[in-house]
């Protein structure tokens, strides 16, 4: 389980960056996103999916743990 760190860009969509892949994708599916509930399925734009345990929505940027699916 690779840590990612989850920023807003200068657009204002979000990406994610796996730096032992030295990958940085636009998030364009997240799976929750409400105040009370933030994360679960990720999809990047590449293609690839991505797991964060689903917790309160965090301040941005912020560095989790996730799994590829």
């Amino acid at each position: 389980m690779p840590s990612v760190m989850i920023r807003r860009n200068s657009d204002g969509n979000l990406s994610l960056y796996i730096a032992k892949k030295d990958l940085e994708a636009s998030i364009v599916a997240l799976e929750h996103s409400s105040a009370e509930q933030w994360g679960g399925r990720v999809e990047l734009a590449d293609g690839s999916f991505y797991y964060l345990e689903p917790i309160a929505e965090p301040k941005l940027p912020i560095t989790l743990r996730a799994k590829r699916l």
